[in-house]
């Protein structure tokens, strides 16, 4: 290696105070970026993008997006409070799709309460133990609070809550209403400038007909077979007589309608079906088989065939197309279709109790999971199984403008699917507030200071989110908390109408898995955050080089 590109990496080692201090500003930057979207008032935050024509500001009222675009902070040891903050609303919008504010206010909350008793010379593990028993506490108390949703109407209040776009709120209501919390629902944006839904008959994968020449109406793009066979493969389909059997199985048994479901068709193949098409006697579709990757690929295959009833021939464990095939091994379907990019199925004839086994287990593999990608798939399995698709589109005057409605549409999406899962819990902060009881009992039967300022410090951060919910609609936090005490349980505040209200007859409520997911991150992440003691930061550094360091380089 030449001298001017040696590199050793150099470590900067800071110790107490000074890491309390500061991941303190950090946390501070981050969750004071993120507090004014919190309620359905928000206020918006302008942020400059780089990767947008227009040299402008770009607005946003997301909590998730907005620690996204804050990329880093200067200062080092800084920073490290603000990657905290910014990986924990990251991880909260992709998995649940909100809860990012209310855990900013939360997290902030707790560290800044946390480290005061510290510099007290309070215990950072026994402090942390009381606040992690704290949490269990609260998530017990909102589960046991969470109470089932169901209709259209109910579903766009939550929609609204998170989009404040009631159009919008409105027609998800509508879709997840229609098909279900498990439902296959494709977010899209429309040429137009208004909102259209379109919902889909039966089940349907992304990848469509190999070919139009072999439609029953060549005119036409999709091909319709009615009382169908279907060969379910990922196979390469090279020589004409792999078909062979297939076909001669078909024309035996009478079968009118067949299709073909392959990874690659040869020309010859698509020649040989062309060449003895005899709508008469067999109609024959090819379409690719669905999914990318060898996993995704098995995945869809095990569906197809369980839904069908018929065999697949997986090319991983070495199947081909023989004279052993029989007609059980074909699946069956009241109805297929296919156009150039999508194939679908109605009235799967598979034996429905394997496939209510099938669906039960997809399901509890859903509930285990937990990287968002794999719960993301399996949701799209189960929702195609059960037969529930719809596609919303989105319009917007300008492309920007349709970014964002996108955008809070797929959020408000998957807060909807989870209220429908899991249930919902008073909004506006009414359920944190409703924690608040038990939190003094256990403060009054405290033991150990330690345990003490772990519930002061929880008491006070549930509160939080309420209070930050009424300045950001421009009232008084005190006023708004003193009435609602007096009025009693179940009783919050309406950022909308500026009233005290009964929060559910109101319609503000919050998806229980959502605020749960908030609670939990936030209060696990600032208890984490209390124990660390050092912060090392490592850096490479050129050595013995000949060349001059760029300006910008030096600076760093």
């Amino acid at each position: 290696m030449p001298p001017s590109s040696k590199r050793s990496v150099s470590r900067r080692v800071v110790f107490q105070p000074t890491v309390y201090h500061a991941m303190q500003h950090g946390i501070r930057q981050i969750v004071s970026a993120v507090r004014p979207t919190l309620g359905p008032r928000p206020r918006g935050v302008a942020i400059t993008v780089l990767d947008y024509d227009h040299a402008g500001p770009v607005f946003f009222d997301d909590g998730g997006e907005i620690a996204r675009h804050i990329v880093a902070v200067r200062d080092g040891n800084v920073d490290m409070g603000a990657k905290l903050v910014r990986d924990l609303l990251w991880r909260l919008q992709r998995q649940v799709g909100d809860g990012t504010a209310t855990a900013a206010v939360i997290l902030q909350t707790v560290f800044d309460e946390g480290i005061k008793f510290l510099a007290s010379g309070g215990n950072a593990m026994l402090l942390r133990q009381h606040l992690e028993e704290g949490t269990r506490l609260i998530l017990d108390k909102l589960s046991a609070a969470s109470h089932p949703i169901e209709g259209a109407e109910a579903l766009a209040g939550v929609a609204e809550a998170l989009c404040y776009d009631p159009p919008l709120a409105k027609l998800l209501g509508e879709v997840f209403d229609i098909v279900g919390e498990y439902g296959r629902v494709e977010i899209r944006p429309s040429r137009g400038r208004g909102l259209e839904r379109e919902y889909v008959e039966g089940m349907y994968w992304e990848r469509g007909l190999v070919t139009p020449n072999l439609n029953p109406d060549p005119l036409e793009a999709k091909a319709e077979l009615e009382n169908v066979r279907i060969l379910i493969s990922d196979l390469s389909l090279e020589e004409p007589e792999q078909l062979f059997p297939v076909l001669e199985l078909c024309l035996q048994e009478d079968v009118r309608a067949l299709l073909i479901v392959a990874e690659k068709v040869s020309d010859r193949v698509i020649g040989l079906l062309q060449t003895n098409r005899d709508p008469e006697r067999l109609q024959v579709i090819v379409v690719h088989t669905p999914g990318y990757g060898e996993q995704a690929r098995a995945a869809a295959l095990t569906d197809l065939s369980i839904l069908t009833g018929g065999r697949f021939y997986l090319k991983a464990m070495g199947d081909r197309l023989g004279g052993s095939i029989s007609l059980e091994d074909l699946g069956q379907a009241r109805r297929v279709w296919a156009d150039p990019k999508n194939f679908g199925i109605v009235g799967g004839k598979g034996d429905p109790k394997a496939l209510r086994r099938h669906i039960a287990a997809l399901r509890r593999g859903h509930e285990a999971a937990r990287l968002a990608p794999d719960r993301e798939q399996l949701l799209e399995r189960i929702g195609k199984l059960l037969g529930g698709s719809a596609t919303l589109w989105i319009g917007a005057n300008t492309e920007r403008e349709m970014e964002v409605r996108v955008a809070r549409a797929k959020r408000a999406a998957t807060t909807v699917r989870a209220a429908m899962m899991d249930g919902v819990l008073p909004g506006g902060g009414v359920a944190l507030l409703a924690c608040q009881p038990e939190l003094q009992e256990r403060l009054a039967q405290a033991q150990s200071t330690e345990e003490m300022a772990a519930y002061r410090t929880l008491i006070k951060a549930v509160e939080v989110p309420f209070r930050c919910i009424v300045t950001n609609a421009g009232a008084d936090e005190h006023d708004a908390l003193t009435q609602v005490r007096m009025q009693g349980p179940g009783y919050g505040f309406n950022a909308v109408s500026g009233q005290v209200v009964q929060v559910e007859e109101a319609g503000i409520r919050d998806a229980t898995t959502v605020l749960k997911s908030a609670v939990y991150g936030a209060l696990s992440t600032a208890a984490l955050a209390l124990t660390v003691d050092v912060l090392i930061h490592r850096r490479h550094e050129e050595h013995e080089s000949t060349v001059p360091e760029p300006a910008a380089v030096k600076k760093l």
